[in-house]
């Protein structure tokens, strides 16, 4: 599976971006779907997941209530909508698939996508 992340960018604080991620190769619909970022000087974080299905989510409590990851299986994308944006959100944003996978654990994906870069200004 190759992912694509795309739609970084900069964006005042308050602001809204959305990032999609776009898969090929493989059959989509057998991997679970993460958001994970690494801002300046830390380590990486989860962000959120969403299941196979795209029934089930869950997202990291610096973001839960802000953000909203979907997922469109016969498109092979996933999306990261990103509302009310905070300076502290500033980071690179990787997808990453993991098969038959929902978790938190980073370990547990195998696929990565490149990273696209959010910068959230004050």
């Amino acid at each position: 599976v190759q992912l694509q992340a795309f739609g970084g960018g900069l964006v005042q604080a308050g602001g809204s971006l959305r990032l999609s991620c776009a898969a090929s190769g493989g059959t989509f619909s057998n991997y679970g779907m993460a958001w994970f970022r690494r801002g300046p000087g830390t380590e990486r974080e989860f962000v959120g997941v969403i299941s196979r299905s795209g029934v089930s989510t869950d997202y990291g409590n610096s973001v839960k209530g802000r953000f909203t990851i979907s997922r469109d299986n016969a498109k092979k994308t996933v999306s990261l909508q990103m509302n009310s944006l905070k300076p502290e959100d500033t980071a690179v944003y990787f997808c990453a698939a993991g098969s038959y996978v929902y978790t938190r654990d980073s370990s547990r994906y195998s696929y990565w996508g490149q990273g696209t870069e959010v910068t959230v200004s004050s």
